[in-house]
């Protein structure tokens, strides 16, 4: 990956220059946020949340993104809420701003114009797993495992369900939450967790090749087919085909489609980039 610039949100305890969210992007405008806080795990503080709410809203903002890269430092991807954080004033009023506000991080994702992609080591529990099921696509190393085991502390990873049930089935996810037992990155592919799982060493070049499979794709398409693609999953398949018809209507009208279909008629590659 060819760094063109760095930012970075919020600040760690090892203060300003130890930032909570790394943000990178390429020439291609393939940006990659690393969650920062390796030491205890990668944990979604409030302080992450809203370090990483911040870069989520540029990236939305910012129509020369093609692919985002949601990646973790240290020896695990997201450990999920900070329990110590949580636990030091407990308070209803205080809990339910908490969740409402990891929901909100949760929904960016998925409200994004551009796929999202997991980059899976080590653990993923609770939220953090909850985090990998709200990216568009996944890919872990051979090694990583996956919980929401909130309900081994008395706690029913709830909000957590809702992206895993939206993943997996219905019995393999009520599993998950019911017992909090983890499973390894084959099994979480085989549930449809995860799209790939790659070797260690292996694990950025798995990355690198989805990445660059949609970057060489128009933005506007994959765009509109990913809005799409969540709208119609809630949607009674009456509505969601004619929502998809609409769509597909629209997309066709793009210079781009025409210009796709019209390489296939000619026999020759596309030329998006003048478009």
């Amino acid at each position: 990956m060819t760094k063109i610039h760095e930012t970075a949100s919020g600040e760690n305890p090892g203060g300003p220059s130890d930032p909570l969210v790394r943000t990178v992007r390429d020439a291609r405008g393939v940006v990659t946020l690393t969650l920062n806080r390796p030491r205890t795990f990668n944990a979604l503080s409030a302080a992450m949340l809203d370090a990483l709410q911040a870069e989520l809203d540029a990236v939305a903002h910012d129509d020369t993104v093609r692919v985002l890269i949601l990646a973790a430092e240290g020896r695990a991807f997201c450990a999920g809420h900070d329990l110590k954080e949580m636990r030091a004033q407990p308070a209803l009023d205080r809990y339910q701003a908490l969740f409402a506000q990891c929901t909100r991080v949760m929904l960016a994702l998925q409200q994004l114009p551009v796929p999202v992609i997991a980059r899976v080591q080590g653990i993923a529990t609770a939220a953090g797993c909850q985090l990998v099921a709200m990216c568009d696509l996944a890919v872990a190393a051979s090694d990583a495992r996956f919980a929401v085991s909130g309900v081994t502390l008395g706690l029913f990873c709830s909000t957590p369900g809702v992206a895993l049930s939206r993943n997996l089935s219905r019995k393999a996810a009520f599993e998950m939450l019911v017992t909090g037992e983890f499973i390894d990155a084959a099994r979480a592919m085989e549930q449809g967790l995860v799209n790939r799982v790659a070797e260690p060493a292996q694990l950025d070049a798995e990355v690198e090749r989805l990445a660059a499979s949609i970057v060489a794709k128009p933005r506007v398409a994959v765009a509109m087919g990913k809005a799409l693609f969540y709208r119609q999953i809630e949607k009674n398949i009456a509505a969601a085909y004619e929502d998809a018809g609409r769509t597909m209507a629209c997309n066709m009208m793009d210079e781009a489609a025409l210009e796709g279909v019209q390489a296939f008629i000619d026999k020759r590659p596309p030329d998006w980039a003048a478009r």
